[in-house]
């Protein structure tokens, strides 16, 4: 409760991220070096969130910089897009020790401040990166596989908003083979933007 209220309370992005960093209802704060808030536009039409911060987002305090961060800008590239066209944010803002996934419980902790950050950033569309955010967000069970791809409309705080699924660019630096069917759920979003 103590979350969604001070997340309520937030009035833009910057307050938003000063009542993060005065937040301690997150056990991942204790072990993580820095707050992992966003990179990108403050106001986009598309908006991208991934599970959770790496060793390098860590350090960097920005999510999405490295390897996988690259990955992620030079498909954004592809369809025309760069950082400064869309708004990057994960669903945990702290780094989970080792890199593993968050927990549910930690993701819910984080919940009340990505639903405040949607409602600020105000996107037409969402791009959930990976299995961990697409459960998260829409509130499923299955794996990417079979969630990756379909559009579905998703009420994130006050407001609605499309969201689709795909496979997070980590995965598809390990399995380089799966980079067409990204490639696809890409061009659904191109095309949603256009339209």
């Amino acid at each position: 409760m103590a979350a969604r209220t001070a997340a309520r309370q937030a009035g833009n992005l910057e307050e938003l991220r000063s009542t993060l960093a005065g937040f301690d209802g997150c056990g991942l704060k204790a072990t993580a070096k820095n707050l992992c808030f966003y990179r990108g536009a403050p106001k986009a039409r598309l908006m991208l969130i991934g599970e959770a911060p790496g060793r390098d987002e860590d350090l960097q305090g920005k999510p999405f910089v490295g390897r996988a961060g690259q990955l992620l800008d030079k498909m954004l590239a592809a369809i025309g897009l760069t950082e400064a066209d869309v708004h990057i944010t994960n669903i945990v803002y702290w780094r989970p020790p080792g890199n593993r996934t968050p927990t549910p419980q930690e993701a819910q902790v984080c919940r009340p401040f990505m639903e405040r950050q949607v409602e600020l950033v105000a996107p037409d569309l969402l791009l959930l990166l990976g299995g961990a955010a697409a459960k998260e967000i829409l509130g499923v069970t299955d794996g990417i596989m079979r969630i990756r791809g379909k559009w579905r409309e998703v009420t994130l705080g006050a407001r609605k908003v499309r969201a689709i699924a795909t496979l997070h660019p980590a995965y598809l630096l390990r399995t380089p083979a799966a980079k067409r069917l990204a490639w696809r759920d890409l061009l659904a979003v191109k095309a949603a933007l256009a339209g």
